[in-house]
């Protein structure tokens, strides 16, 4: 069956969540709020950052008590969502299944976190020359690989064949 075919992905989720709560911990519990590390000189920089937020800081600066609220919120529904289209078989071919599986994981890190401490942990910075990409951490990675493979599945993918006689036909 489709669905019990693309609930195996489900792995890749749970080792996503996983390696994304261990590598938080470890920055929560080992580091100080502002530990900065360069890694890769002029490249990657380890840091400690909380970010109440959502993606690369945005919101970060608001006080607004509802937002967090509405982040769980609206992250718990895309997790549910991701959960019901991969169990479902509704995910498409095994690339677009092991992007939604990285991108269910991802989010269920980062949910995790808002629910734990209402804002997301980052640790990793990259800097190419004078460019300087915000902080973000395993399941922001995901959430990237997961959506760029999707995408990839999308423009490579070849099209149904009764979906190519329809265009004929029309």
């Amino acid at each position: 069956m489709a669905g019990e075919r693309h609930a195996r992905w489900l792995w890749l989720s749970l080792v996503i969540l996983a390696a994304d709560r261990a590598s938080k911990f470890a920055f929560e519990r080992y580091t100080s709020e502002n530990f900065r590390h360069v890694l890769v000189p002029g490249f990657i920089t380890l840091v400690h950052s909380h970010n109440p937020g959502i993606a690369f800081g945005l919101l970060a600066d608001s006080r607004a008590g509802w937002l967090t609220a509405l982040l769980i919120a609206a992250s718990a529904i895309v997790v549910a969502l991701l959960a019901w289209v991969l169990t479902s078989g509704r995910a498409g071919g095994g690339r677009s299944a092991a992007g939604l599986a990285l991108i269910l994981g991802g989010a269920a890190g980062n949910l995790t976190d808002r629910l734990l401490h209402g804002g997301v942990t980052d640790f990793f910075e990259v800097h190419l020359g004078s460019f300087h990409w915000p902080a973000f951490n395993v399941a922001d990675s995901a959430i990237t690989i997961g959506a760029l493979l999707v995408l990839l599945d999308l423009l490579l993918n070849r099209r149904h064949p009764a979906a190519r006689v329809s265009d004929r036909e029309g």
